[in-house]
């Protein structure tokens, strides 16, 4: 549903997030190497998965993939369409993607599962298992910690995640994983808590 408590909150902080993230310049170095590492051999369409105002759907657009954004967030979508009038966003959610099955060469979810209650997880994952296609990637990004246990974000409430945690859920939903990582954030980057991802294909 896109009338969600998550969307309510991103709605009104929108402008403020866009004003302090508005250019994807200003996230962290690391993250833009990690991210177009991943697309560059991603075999196909891409979806970027809660793409707020369009900065990763942009940044891959602009590495030469075919790209489109989808976001709860009707302030995001927006600002994303008038920022980014060439691309394609979908205001929507993960629960029920608008596309067909087998659609896509990959998805990008980069911290964009961070507030999903973790109950919900597995049906979002089988939901992403249904619109890529047999040997399509999955990229997701998170905060590394103890998986399922929830914090005070700054925008509104969010789990942490661990690699083992994901993996077995990613697994049960018809995926392989394939690399894991963690690290530290440095002073700087717009987050300060321990990053991790997790890289996957569509058995």
């Amino acid at each position: 549903m896109t009338d969600s408590p998550i969307a309510a909150a991103y709605d009104a902080r929108a402008a403020e997030y866009i004003a302090l993230i508005g250019e994807v310049d200003q996230l962290a170095e690391r993250d833009r190497e990690e991210i177009g590492g991943w697309a560059d051999a991603v075999p196909g369409r891409i979806l970027d998965a809660g793409c707020g105002p369009g900065l990763w759907t942009r940044f891959l657009h602009d590495r030469g993939h075919e790209v489109l954004g989808i976001d709860l967030s009707d302030q995001f979508i927006a600002h994303a369409r008038a920022r980014h009038p060439r691309l394609e966003f979908l205001h929507g959610s993960f629960e029920e993607l608008p596309l067909p099955d087998a659609s896509l060469g990959g998805i990008l979810a980069w911290y964009s599962l961070i507030h999903t209650p973790p109950e919900q997880l597995p049906a979002i994952l089988a939901e992403f298992a249904r619109v890529l296609a047999p040997g399509g990637s999955i990229l997701i990004g998170f905060f590394d910690g103890v998986p399922r246990e929830p914090f005070p974000h700054a925008v509104t409430t969010a789990y942490f995640w661990s690699a083992e945690a994901l993996t077995e859920l990613l697994e049960a939903a018809g995926f392989v994983v394939r690399s894991v990582e963690h690290r530290g954030r440095v002073p700087g980057e717009v987050s300060a808590r321990p990053h991790g991802a997790v890289t996957a294909v569509r058995r």
